[in-house]
């Protein structure tokens, strides 16, 4: 599609579209996967240690993003879904279908965890002492916006070959994701997924106060990230082949 057609809203028929229902579908699979191993691995943080933790993440989320590729796109996070939003790769309509399923797909798992565990209270996001809730959206911004580059460079770029970025964007986004845990896990917990930060509060702690650090760092940072890439980084010309 054009350049000139994005942002695009999208047809209302497109909420109850099979095909549309079929990818959130999807995304709440992949995401209740990445969830599910992404807090059980915090829950063992004493067991295992951060870079257990970071592992669990890069892996968890490699394949949950390998699962979705070829069907939704393998996106796994709300602001990465907001980012294919502002670059034109989804429409309005699809990417609040996808939020929601994301969203379900989070809580599913966190549930299913504390069911699992025996009623194990699940981990809150906390802020390091001295880490002011600004200091924390910024660096999730940050993060996700690394984390959005290089979902772009790797499954989006137009110019790439398509079966290497099967192969490249879960590779990509899973280590860089485990390696902003290792880097940043610490400071804030390193979320950089707001559905991530959403399943756990909702079946854990029910505590609100930080929740917004986790909702508008990352949907800032990918945000950034997919202009910055889509205005800069392609070339125009090269830009034939988006679709919804």
């Amino acid at each position: 599609m054009s350049r000139a057609g994005r942002p695009r809203l999208g047809r209302l028929s497109t909420f109850t579209d099979p095909g549309t229902l079929r990818d959130a579908f999807a995304e709440l699979v992949a995401t209740a996967i990445f969830v599910f191993a992404a807090e059980g691995a915090t829950l063992s943080l004493g067991k295992g240690g951060l870079v257990s933790v970071a592992l669990a993440h890069a892996l968890a989320l490699a394949a949950a993003v390998a699962c979705t590729m070829n069907i939704s796109g393998g996106h796994v996070n709300p602001a990465i879904t907001f980012g294919a939003f502002l670059s034109g790769q989804v429409c309005l309509v699809r990417s609040i279908v996808y939020w929601t399923g994301q969203l379900i797909g989070a809580v599913t798992a966190a549930l299913l965890l504390r069911i699992t565990t025996g009623g194990v209270h699940l981990a809150e996001h906390t802020l390091a002492a001295g880490v002011e809730g600004w200091h924390a959206a910024v660096l999730e911004a940050a993060m996700a916006f690394g984390l959005m580059y290089a979902y772009h460079a790797t499954a989006v770029d137009p110019r790439r070959a398509r079966a290497a970025g099967i192969i490249m964007a879960p590779l990509a986004v899973g280590l860089l994701a485990g390696a902003n845990v290792l880097a940043c896990g610490p400071f804030d917990g390193a979320v950089m997924n707001p559905a991530r930060a959403f399943g756990p509060a909702i079946v854990g702690s029910r505590r609100w106060a930080n929740q917004w650090v986790y909702w508008m760092g990352p949907m800032a940072g990918a945000g950034l990230a997919s202009l910055v890439y889509e205005h800069i980084v392609i070339n125009p010309a090269d830009d034939k082949t988006k679709t919804n």
